[in-house]
């Protein structure tokens, strides 16, 4: 291959690595930092809540717009435009005088993210192949886990929590004037998949679907981290739930009816399991802060690492289990890891010492990490190939609402009964969603369409 080519795609590359670590550095701010926000605003624990919902309804939003700014704009220009809208919104968040506008800055980074993410899938489903659309996915863990580190160095520094979300706002800038300079190379899609990557597994229908099964099975979603899903993510439906591969599903002729899907128990058994998941993940990271230094004592300096931990072990057990996931299959790995994720919160819960604490956080982490993707893989197995790509949509929608209204009522709960309510708020969400998992596995399966 002609070297200008390889190194161009090396550079989009890098790029789409820090576009992914970028996305999840507010997310690991907003732990950390919102008691100190909450402390100048005179608002109530709770009151995070909005940040939450106007965030996600501003992802959901621009993750839909996405697919039709993408046919106008280009891939280039429209990450460009949401990374500078995603730094405006940090900005905003930095100079923000009253909690009101601190949640309309949350609506514009939640457009601008859900924008980002959605076009960086689309390009990278065609474009990078599988195995870097699953390590994309992983670094979204690693902007997470580097968020808490931000935030803790500011206010360790003796500053205040809105220097955290400058920072940030600045690396977003310089993200997007790199996404300008390289907005042509990104709607150029010559030459831009190697031979390495249709080496790594993927055939030339997953070059222009996304990843295959195995694949799936390997890495994060990125519809995991915050409600959206890519074209990408939906060929999952080719693995099986026991790991062994089978041919590409047939598609069916002929639409199929929405009330014919939403008949499926199983659909609706899906749809819970996925907004209980990504509750767990978000409301363990948003207040595992608050926890640890108002429950276990802990300062607020070693909180903050703890909290990064967190996301750390999510981004580890996604690069970890991905391997062990191919070799013993996924219904096995996706059992034990809802099972860790309960023992984890077990840890939580027991008003022990606060290594314990920790290490049940970091054990909630590691057996989230897979979760989300196994449950995508096993969706046409739940619910038929002819039922899937809607059933899929479905439950990144009610991942986005699990994410944004359970941790808000979990700070309802913590503001009445205290901190100590949150291990067993995480314990009671993990046992469900074991149930909600074995209620599914135990439905035989669908026809095949």
């Amino acid at each position: 291959m002609p070297t200008a080519p390889r190194a161009t795609r090396l550079s989009l590359l890098v790029l789409a690595y820090l576009a992914f670590v970028s996305l999840g550095l507010p997310d690991g701010l907003l732990g950390v930092g919102w008691p100190s926000i909450r402390s100048e605003f005179r608002v109530p624990t709770e009151a995070v809540g909005l940040l939450l919902t106007a965030g996600t309804a501003g992802y959901l939003t621009s993750s839909i717009a996405a697919g039709f700014s993408i046919a106008r704009l280009g891939v280039g220009l429209l990450l460009a435009g949401s990374t500078g809208l995603a730094s405006l919104a940090l900005a905003g968040y930095a100079v923000s005088p009253v909690l009101a506008v601190t949640v309309g800055c949350a609506l514009l980074l939640g457009l601008g993210s859900g924008a980002i993410d959605s076009g960086l899938n689309a390009y990278a489903a065609t474009m990078f192949g599988p195995r870097h659309m699953n390590w994309m996915h992983a670094f979204f863990g690693l902007g997470v886990a580097i968020g808490p580190l931000i935030m803790t160095s500011v206010l360790g520094s003796g500053l205040s929590w809105r220097w955290g979300y400058g920072i940030v706002s600045a690396a977003q800038l310089l993200l997007a004037l790199a996404f300008v300079l390289n907005a042509r190379t990104w709607d150029d899609r010559r030459g831009s998949a190697s031979g390495a990557d249709q080496r790594s597994g993927a055939s030339g229908a997953d070059q222009r679907g996304g990843a295959s099964g195995a694949d799936q099975r390997g890495g994060a979603s990125g519809a995991d981290q915050r409600g959206g899903a890519s074209g990408a993510d939906r060929p999952a439906a080719e693995g099986t739930g026991h790991g062994g591969p089978v041919p590409a599903p047939t598609i069916p002729v002929g639409p199929v009816p929405v009330r014919d899907t939403l008949r499926l128990p199983a659909v609706w058994l899906g749809i819970a399991a996925f907004a209980v998941y990504v509750a767990i993940e978000v409301a363990s990271g948003l207040w595992a802060f608050l926890l640890l230094t108002d429950g276990r004592g802990l300062s607020a300096t070693v909180a903050g690492v703890c909290v990064s931990g967190y996301w750390g072990s999510l981004f580890a057990g996604r690069v970890v289990q991905g391997i062990v996931a191919e070799r013993l299959g996924p219904a096995r790995v996706l059992r034990w890891s809802l099972v860790g994720m309960a023992f984890g919160a077990l840890l939580v819960a027991v008003p022990a010492p606060a290594w314990l604490a920790v290490a049940g956080l970091a054990i909630i982490g590691f057996g989230a990490a897979p979760v989300f993707p196994l449950l995508t893989l096993g969706t046409a197995d739940r619910v038929g190939t002819a039922h899937a790509d809607r059933t899929i949509g479905l439950q990144i929608g009610a991942a986005g609402l699990g994410g944004a209204l359970v941790p808000t009522t979990i700070g309802f709960v913590l503001d009445r009964f205290g901190v100590g309510a949150l291990g067993p708020a995480l314990l009671i969400l993990s046992l469900l969603l074991i149930a909600l998992h074995a209620a599914t596995a135990r439905r035989p399966s669908v026809a095949r369409d």
